[in-house]
């Protein structure tokens, strides 16, 4: 596994195989980031495909100030973002949680079939109530909680602060608890 200096110089020199390596690294980022904004499987195909051909047209620009996937996301946000603006689409700036992380991380830890099959009619309703929160929510819990990435990560590609990023989680934690209560039966 290279560091990031090494794939950036190893594509940046024309190495065979390494934007390739590139690509491989860092496409799911990219396809998440922007799917949580656009929504649609071909339009998000498209502006992958656009964001790592910016990606490679602007690489030699990276400075190593942050991680090689933030970069890259931070590109991916802003294509998509732009895409949505030109579609007439504005974001909402506005305006999960824990217990959908838990259901996704409990789905091979040995539960009986009925009890995985319960949790993964559970955690299909979850990702739907996730794709009807507000864009930026959706993604910073996609990315935190998917992806993994730090606050400080997001931040920096939703060009944020962090506490505003924290903030976006908090909320949409909140609103799918209170979903989740209410498709369960239980009060908020």
């Amino acid at each position: 596994m290279m560091s990031d200096r090494e794939l950036v110089q190893a594509v940046t020199a024309g190495r065979p195989g390494a934007f390739e390596c590139l690509v491989r690294l860092h496409q799911g980022l990219c396809w998440h980031i922007v799917q949580r904004i656009v929504r649609d499987p071909d339009e998000t195909r498209d502006l992958c495909q656009e964001t790592f051909l910016r990606v490679h047209q602007c690489l030699h620009q990276y400075r190593f100030d942050s991680a090689l996937k933030t970069w890259i996301g931070r590109i991916a946000y802003r294509i998509a973002l732009r895409h949505m603006e030109r579609r007439g689409k504005a974001l909402s700036a506005c305006v999960g949680g824990e217990e959908g992380q838990a259901l996704l991380d409990g789905m091979d830890s040995g539960l009986d079939v009925a009890q995985n099959a319960a949790q993964g009619e559970m955690t299909a309703w979850l990702l739907e109530q996730m794709d009807d929160l507000p864009p930026v929510q959706r993604t910073a819990l996609t990315l935190y909680h998917l992806e993994e990435l730090t606050i400080p990560e997001i931040a920096r590609i939703l060009d944020a602060p962090e506490g505003t990023v924290k903030s976006h989680l908090h909320r949409a934690r909140k609103l799918l608890r209170a979903r989740m209560a209410e498709q369960i039966g239980e009060p908020a």
